[in-house]
């Protein structure tokens, strides 16, 4: 396994680097060749050729990917010792053969290993950088003690000169190691956040799929197992009293009866699982379609205070404010007996406040029984999923406000 996997878009860099490498070299020559009037015999210009044609080779071998495979760990290192080796090379064969000045070659020379030294502390540790700026430097004192530019600046200047570039390539490379390390931490801790974002992400999935099945089975629970309990009375009732056709007839028009409400609820149940009119209609007229289907049903007076619309909400809001308004108008249209019902959707910066009210009977929100039979408590987790707040204020004869409010934006 590599310990060091390439870093995204290294290769790239490294191959622009052999380009430009190349481009370098060739104009340097061609300024000796054409400006300088310098002659060049037939063998100097294919020893020439055959140092610097390491460059093609190299650009050819971080281009095929066959070689990165066969390799593996060592396909990087192998190519920076290619592109570090090289100059140093044509520095100390190459660069004499047309006359080089030697300031000129020192200074090809650093740049040329400028690039593999950020390249090294790009990819690897600080104690490997320091360990590249020392090899090259060795590597570079062993070459070049035996050719002109050694004699040109001598021994001593030369000696100072690669041990400036020593000191000022071990500088460069911590500074490069030491920001490279911060964005490896940064992307560490980035992936990091996001695995504990998408375990949140399922968490809170799979709560909210608890709570809403928990919510629909107290649901049936008050409505349909209800209503099947009555049906079944009704049923043994009617076998009991079947020599009694009379009151086996007025047994079965109760049975129907209970039947027919208990189709019912399931349908509802069902559409309720259904978040069709958000889909279809957006929230502001699924909540004006559920209010006046109510009303209609139920013969109630209806007042409505809706936007005409409220733009892009998060989905997870959308769900939230209608399954509560769905739940607040069943309420009142079960238990409320109320005459007169107000739905009020208002959005004031970015504050989304919906309110239902009615006039209707009301009840304890102090009583646990009645408070789960309204469904409190699965309007308050709904409000909790989104970080809104929910109020209800009910009093016994006074009827019942639901009032829902949280940050959408």
């Amino acid at each position: 396994m590599n310990r060091y996997p390439l870093e995204p878009g290294l290769l790239s860099i490294f191959r622009l680097f052999v380009v430009l490498r190349l481009i370098l070299v060739l104009l340097t020559m061609a300024f000796y060749f054409a400006w300088s009037g310098y002659s060049i015999e037939i063998w100097q210009m294919v020893a020439i050729s055959a140092f610097v044609a390491d460059v093609p080779f190299l650009f050819w071998y971080l281009s095929w990917g066959w070689f990165q495979r066969q390799l593996g760990r060592y396909y990087l290192p192998i190519a920076i010792l290619i592109a570090t080796v090289s100059p140093l090379v044509e520095m100390s064969y190459v660069f004499p053969l047309y006359n080089v000045d030697a300031a000129l070659a020192f200074l090809l020379i650093f740049l040329l290993l400028l690039i593999p030294l950020l390249l090294v502390a790009w990819q690897y540790p600080f104690s490997l950088v320091l360990l590249f700026s020392l090899s090259t430097s060795v590597l570079e004192f062993s070459l070049l003690s035996s050719t002109p530019q050694f004699e040109v600046f001598g021994a001593r200047w030369a000696v100072l000169a690669m041990l400036g570039r020593s000191v000022l390539s071990i500088f460069v490379g911590y500074i490069v190691s030491y920001l490279v390390h911060q964005q490896r931490e940064q992307r560490r801790e980035l992936a990091e956040a996001n695995r504990k974002l998408v375990r949140y992400a399922s968490t809170l999935e799979q709560l909210t799929v608890s709570r809403e099945r928990n919510r629909l089975a107290r649901e049936l629970h008050d409505t349909l197992a209800h209503a099947l309990s009555g049906l079944v009375v009704q049923i043994e009732a009617i076998d009991a009293t079947w020599e009694d056709r009379t009151r086996a007839r007025e047994l079965l028009g109760r049975a129907l009866s209970l039947a027919r409400i208990g189709l019912d609820e399931t349908r509802r149940a069902l559409q309720a699982l259904r978040a069709a009119p958000l889909e279809e209609l957006g929230l502001v007229w699924a909540i004006r379609e559920l209010a006046e289907t109510v009303a209609t049903a139920e013969g109630l007076q209806l007042t409505l205070n809706l936007p005409p619309s409220l733009g892009a909400l998060p989905p997870e809001v959308e769900q939230c404010y209608y399954r509560v308004a769905q739940e607040a108008l069943a309420n009142v249209s079960k238990h409320a007996r109320a005459r007169h019902v107000s739905v009020s959707l208002t959005l004031a910066g970015s504050m989304l406040t919906l309110t239902i009210t009615d006039d209707g009977q009301g009840f304890d929100p102090e009583d646990r029984t009645v408070a789960e039979r309204f469904g409190l408590r699965g309007m308050r987790e709904r409000a909790e999923l989104i970080g809104g707040t929910l109020q209800v204020t009910s009093r016994p004869g006074q009827g019942t406000t639901v009032h829902l409010t949280s940050e959408v934006y």
